[in-house]
């Protein structure tokens, strides 16, 4: 269970350190994005090339699978660019709008009543996001991208959750995320038509900090959350990951020194979106008890 636990939150704060990354690549994040996706595939590619195991699928749910992966590269896109049109700080503390725009899909897809509560708690954390907003007016169109990030990654797991009866999650992963890179690919020549860019090919350093990102990041990460799977329930995992943007914002105030660039705004925010985490963490536990 110690392993388990340890596991968990070296996966948590691997994903914590994602944001970290977006801020260190120069890249945009449109291209970013095609090379977290591009390395973390031929990874996966070359593991399952070596140890078998990728399952088959229809044709049907490869096209929802597809889709599903176009979900997470577009939020992955808007989530880094959130990171560069703001800071780490602002674009984690957007990130818990997520569970306002839960409250709503998963009832809407998955055909289920809506919890009021759920839908209270998810107002207060836009209450913390208006809050940031109204005093850090010059990350406005970081807050935007972000809110909008945060939407997609609400989508991600209800769709995943009508997908994962069918499928292993290691194949899964692997499908979506060479979906993603499908998509971006295709879209490659439009985003760079509205955002041009440079230089497509990453500096020797760029490339670095991209190889920390899909293999730390992504494949570790996603295999010491599956072996903590083995020991530890999955509401235990999901709510663990709340830690995720405090894990976060705490690097990015001891890498970036960002605390010297936020206002009180940003604290009242934060602390207002820490309130919502807790009473939900409090009423879940409860509930589960």
């Amino acid at each position: 269970m110690k392993k388990a636990l340890l596991s968990l939150h070296a996966a948590i704060f691997l994903a914590g350190f994602s944001g970290i990354l977006g801020r260190l690549i120069t890249l945009n994040e449109g291209l970013l994005v095609w090379w977290r996706l591009f390395i973390t595939s031929c990874t996966l590619a070359m593991i399952f090339l070596f140890t078998g195991g990728l399952q088959k699928v229809a044709l049907s749910l490869h096209l929802r699978i597809l889709a599903t992966g176009a979900v997470v590269a577009l939020h992955w896109v808007l989530f880094y660019g959130s990171i560069k049109y703001a800071n780490v700080s602002v674009a984690l503390v957007c990130f818990s709008a997520i569970g306002f725009f839960s409250a709503f899909l998963e009832p809407l897809i998955l055909h289920r009543k809506i919890d009021w509560v759920e839908v209270l708690y998810g107002t207060l954390a836009i209450a913390g996001i208006w809050l940031i907003f109204h005093f850090d007016k010059q990350y406005k169109l970081g807050i935007l991208l972000g809110i909008i990030s945060s939407l997609f990654a609400a989508l991600f797991p209800v769709l995943n959750k009508k997908i994962i009866r069918h499928i292993s999650p290691q194949s899964l992963t692997f499908y979506e995320l060479t979906g993603g890179l499908i998509v971006l690919t295709l879209s490659m020549p439009f985003y760079l038509g509205f955002f041009p860019e440079d230089h497509v090919m990453p500096t020797a350093g760029d490339f670095l900090w991209l190889l920390v990102l899909g293999w730390f990041c992504t494949v570790l990460a996603f295999n010491l959350s599956l072996q903590a799977l083995k020991k530890i329930s999955p509401f235990t995992v999901n709510l663990s990951y709340n830690l995720e943007p405090v894990y976060g914002i705490i690097l990015a105030f001891i890498v970036y020194d960002e605390h010297e660039y936020l206002s009180s705004g940003f604290y009242c925010g934060l602390s207002l979106i820490l309130l919502t985490v807790a009473l939900q963490t409090r009423r879940l536990y409860y509930r589960r008890a």
